[in-house]
């Protein structure tokens, strides 16, 4: 069924019409002017033609708008098949009435009069199209196939505001592409000044990485977003990522959520709040990616969906990895309720790693969302560019009240109260690991830096990997100091004590 509220109007009265591209409305506020011309430019490969097929797409399917689209360059069955793997059947849309393909070759011997250009054989032509199907919507694509070697500036300026009058006098909203020029953001530099909104695609390549941009350069009549904005092509069409939040104003909750580990949730004074963020640092091999194993699956033991974004270790490897500590995500995997995307960090650019989370959580719709490690972004990137990514994914998840948890590798010989990518200041609480040596062994341990708005323990607690998970040590006070290891054990064993003996939560000097 069809939506039945396809157009959007302002406070100044202008009508907009919905793409059905996610984000790009949200960045125009409301879609493309309804009834006039929309400049879509860019080079070759940005994704011109199919930004033009979503949008007729998107309208036919989902607000009940027919289409046409009209080619200069490709035959309807090439454009046919080189969608299809989009998810886009343009075949079925043309039998149901809904759209409506025209391809015209163009002949400068056939527009061409005694020296004059003449656009009424094709204005004929596009008219039957649009009374054919009835449509609301129309692509032309492209331009320059159109006006190519027209040497009189004068005529070809004429003739762009001659066929972008005739599309308003049909009361059409139109989207017409344009390859990307010298020095300026088309070939023949005067169609943008025509058009009442004026998209510019980027596709570029750095140190080795390609990322995708859209920018709205002009918008007359509305306010619009500026910035530069990624976006990804998929099975799924395409997905524009409006990721700069303007405002502080997230919704903010007091219920408590588990981590997994009873000891951490005594620590935490019950756990960590719903919606917070959560940093998990130390050296390698100290515990951070099982901690983050314990909070997923003590999620999807609640029933709720968790997404797991691994950037060193493949799914089957951390569902066998963690069944060691008696902790088993394959079957939350097996049912959905668990999905686990690893990739390479050198796979996109920070702003496209950014981009495929954005549409993921968009899709999976998690209460959880692990980031394993943040610290593998920095092969892609320097510290400043890591910051202001994270900044941007904090603030995301946070308006979507996801409980974010993120690890970060902390290398030897740093102070381990720092962060490569200084994002302590973003988190709501931060979990310190270590691993202390005496005695001829290595030991691990745990204390929690920082926790936002709640109490929560200063104590230095041993860290135990076991069979059935998890474990926190209470201190053990000896003549010495703290013990740990094996140190404590045999302390406790001189004074007769059980060596897994814990005190009351009570008397553990939890305190702010």
């Amino acid at each position: 069924m069809s939506k039945r509220s396809p157009t959007v109007a302002v406070a100044a009265g202008l009508e907009k019409c919905p793409t059905g591209i996610k984000g790009l409305d949200e960045i125009t506020k409301g879609g493309f002017p309804r009834g006039r011309p929309t400049l879509i430019c860019g080079a070759a490969g940005c994704g011109k033609t199919l930004f033009g097929i979503e949008f007729l797409v998107r309208g036919a399917q989902d607000y009940g708008e027919p289409g046409v689209f009209v080619a200069f360059e490709e035959q309807p069955h090439e454009l046919a098949q080189n969608v299809h793997s989009l998810g886009f059947d343009l075949r079925r849309l043309e039998r149901q009435k809904k759209l409506f393909i025209e391809y015209v070759h163009v002949e400068r011997s056939e527009i061409a009069e005694t020296g004059e250009y003449d656009l009424e054989g094709l204005f004929l032509r596009l008219g039957d199209a649009i009374d054919t199907v009835k449509a609301r919507r129309i692509v032309l694509d492209t331009l320059e196939t159109l006006f190519a070697g027209l040497p009189n500036e004068a005529i070809l300026r004429g003739e762009l505001r001659r066929l972008f009058r005739w599309l308003k006098d049909r009361g059409v909203t139109a989207v017409i592409t344009a390859e990307r020029g010298e020095g300026q953001l088309t070939r023949q530099g005067l169609e943008e000044y025509v058009s009442d909104c004026v998209i510019l695609l980027d596709h570029r390549l750095y140190d080795q990485v390609a990322t995708r941009r859209l920018r709205v350069v002009k918008y007359r009549g509305t306010s619009h977003g500026t910035n530069e904005y990624p976006f990804l092509i998929d099975e799924n069409g395409i997905d524009v990522l409006p990721i700069t939040s303007v405002e502080l104003a997230h919704v903010v909750s007091t219920e408590r959520v588990s981590t997994g580990v009873p000891d951490l949730d005594v620590m935490l004074h019950g756990g960590p709040f719903r919606g917070s963020s959560i940093l998990v640092s130390g050296t390698a091999g100290s515990g951070k990616s099982s901690i983050a194993a314990h909070m997923v699956h003590a999620a999807c033991e609640r029933g709720e969906k968790s997404l797991y974004f691994a950037y060193e270790e493949s799914p089957q490897q951390i569902v066998r990895n963690m069944r060691s500590i008696g902790v088993d995500l394959g079957k939350y995997l097996r049912s959905g309720r668990l999905q686990c995307l690893a990739v390479r960090p050198t796979t996109y650019g920070l702003e496209m790693h950014l981009a495929a989370i954005h549409k993921a959580v968009r899709d999976h719709r998690p209460r959880l969302v692990v980031i394993d490690p943040i610290t593998n972004f920095f092969t892609i990137a320097n510290p400043a560019e890591v910051k202001t990514m994270l900044m941007r994914l904090v603030d995301f998840l946070k308006s979507q009240h996801i409980t974010a948890l993120f690890t970060s590798l902390t290398g030897g010989g740093k102070a381990m109260e720092a962060t490569d990518a200084g994002v302590s200041s973003l988190i709501d609480t931060w979990i310190l690991l270590r691993e202390l040596e005496a005695n001829g062994e290595r030991n691990r341990a745990l204390y929690v830096l920082k926790s936002r708005g709640s109490a929560h323990s200063h104590q230095v607690r041993e860290f135990l990997l076991t069979r059935k998970g998890i474990q926190l040590v209470e201190p053990y006070v000896g003549p010495e100091g703290v013990l740990i290891g094996s140190a404590r054990i045999a302390q406790q064993a001189r004074q007769g004590k059980p060596s897994g003996k814990r005190q009351p939560a009570s008397q553990a000097g939890v305190g702010r």
